[in-house]
């Protein structure tokens, strides 16, 4: 057992302002602590331990009362001894050799200790392998070639209309929009509880009340914004084609099972795109310029209904207040498309391994970044039972749409083939 440090001084050792310069007691040199029970710098520590285990005796050349100073210390050994039993140096301090080594094996087994500890929680530390990201990786980088978030390219879309009559349903919509707003404080601060904030019902029960069905001869020539929408639509489902097809396993899946793939899960994943354009503070999507400012009034001049325009903006607004990461975003994109339970798919077993393999992924990404996160990967996986639920509505509405001659016309061949018809 160390013994206890006694001072000479009349403050403790403890008791020293730590701001102050420390200054050797034996030769005026800059100290580096208490070292058998006096302040001292490392040179006279090592002198009187050296002389004590030697049990030196040395005389003083001169009168017995030399001064000592960091330059001439070594001039006078016996007077230097003498300072060091002066200021309180005492010997019973100093280890012998085997206590000496024990000390030292001591500090470097509770180093070693320390190390293992660290090594032991590097190890336990959530990572990715090197395969998952590389995947992450590759979905970013396929993200990033096929959505210009410059959306330079909606200039060369059909342009959009937004003039003509004030129908019941545009008029809706506004209502709708006008909600939106009122609610938005809501949305900012609770996202558990965004469906159970905005009052939709009162909305949809005027919708229901008026007719759920829009009489053709008013809403015919309502539908201005379906020509622009509709190239909308069809350039976004090119780029979620050149998306899919950089998906790591995709391209090795049978042709017929990556166009069933496709068509079913194209408005998914456009719809999961379109969120990074949300706007919560008005319940918009914004691509570039004011013509490319859609607000919801402008898709049912498209066309669209409250059945699908309500779950829709409260998809975005739930979907946008999960925050998610870039990579995130691309992997919930990747699993939505690489979902084994579409109509059509032949090879279930392998897209299912595929999926399965980017949702382990997912899982370790939210692990690594989000340490408190653990409900963020249910919340994801939420989020694509709802997009079902928007799938089917909105396959019906362009499916209706499809039927009526001076409709369809407008619509694209892709839109079309993909939203037009069932896969069989």
């Amino acid at each position: 057992m160390e013994p206890t440090v006694v001072s000479t001084s009349s403050l403790a050792p403890d008791e020293f302002d730590r701001n102050m310069p420390r200054i050797c007691g034996v030769c005026g040199d800059k100290a580096t602590g208490f070292h058998f029970n006096a302040m001292t710098c490392e040179g006279c520590k090592g002198f009187f331990r050296r002389s004590m285990k030697r049990k030196a005796s040395f005389t003083c050349p001169f009168n017995g009362s030399c001064t000592i100073t960091k330059d001439n210390r070594r001039h006078c050994q016996a007077c230097r001894l003498k300072r060091c039993v002066d200021i309180g140096m005492m010997k019973e301090f100093i280890l012998t050799d085997e206590e000496v080594q024990r000390k030292k094996d001591l500090i470097q087994r509770r180093k070693d200790e320390e190390a293992q500890r660290e090594a032991d929680r590097e190890a336990r530390r959530p990572r990715l392998t090197e395969e998952q990201s590389q995947v992450i990786s590759t979905l970013v980088e396929a993200h990033h070639k096929t959505y210009d978030d410059s959306y330079s390219d909606f200039c060369r879309f059909r342009p959009p209309v937004r003039e003509g009559p004030v129908t019941r349903s545009a008029s809706r919509a506004a209502s709708l929009h006008s909600l939106s707003d009122a609610s938005s404080d809501s949305f900012s601060h609770s996202p558990e509880s965004v469906d159970t904030k905005v009052n939709f019902n009162s909305l949809l029960m005027m919708y229901q009340e008026q007719g759920s069905s829009p009489d053709s001869s008013e809403e015919g020539s309502s539908f201005s914004m379906l020509p622009h929408l509709a190239d909308l639509v069809s350039y976004s489902i090119q780029k979620v084609i050149g998306f899919a097809k950089m998906i790591p396993g995709f391209r090795e899946l049978t042709a017929e099972d990556q166009i069933a793939l496709l068509k079913s899960s194209a408005i998914e994943v456009i719809m999961l795109r379109s969120n990074q354009s949300f706007n919560l503070e008005d319940m918009s999507w914004s691509c570039g310029g004011p013509d490319f400012k859609y607000q919801i009034s402008d898709v049912t001049k498209a066309g669209h209904t409250l059945e699908l325009l309500e779950p829709l903006v409260k998809f975005q607004v739930g979907l946008k207040k999960l925050n998610l990461q870039e990579e995130e975003h691309v992997l919930l994109m990747a699993i939505c498309l690489l979902s084994p339970d579409r109509p059509g798919v032949q090879d279930h077993a392998r897209i299912e391994a595929l999926q399965d393999r980017l949702s382990e992924t997912l899982q370790a990404y939210i692990q690594l970044h989000h340490p408190g996160g653990r409900l963020l990967y249910a919340k994801m996986i939420q989020k694509l039972a709802d997009l079902r639920s928007l799938n089917e509505e909105h396959s019906k509405q362009y499916r209706s749409l499809s039927f009526q001659p001076e409709h369809s016309m407008q619509l694209t061949p892709l839109v079309l083939e993909v939203f037009g018809s069932e896969v069989s």
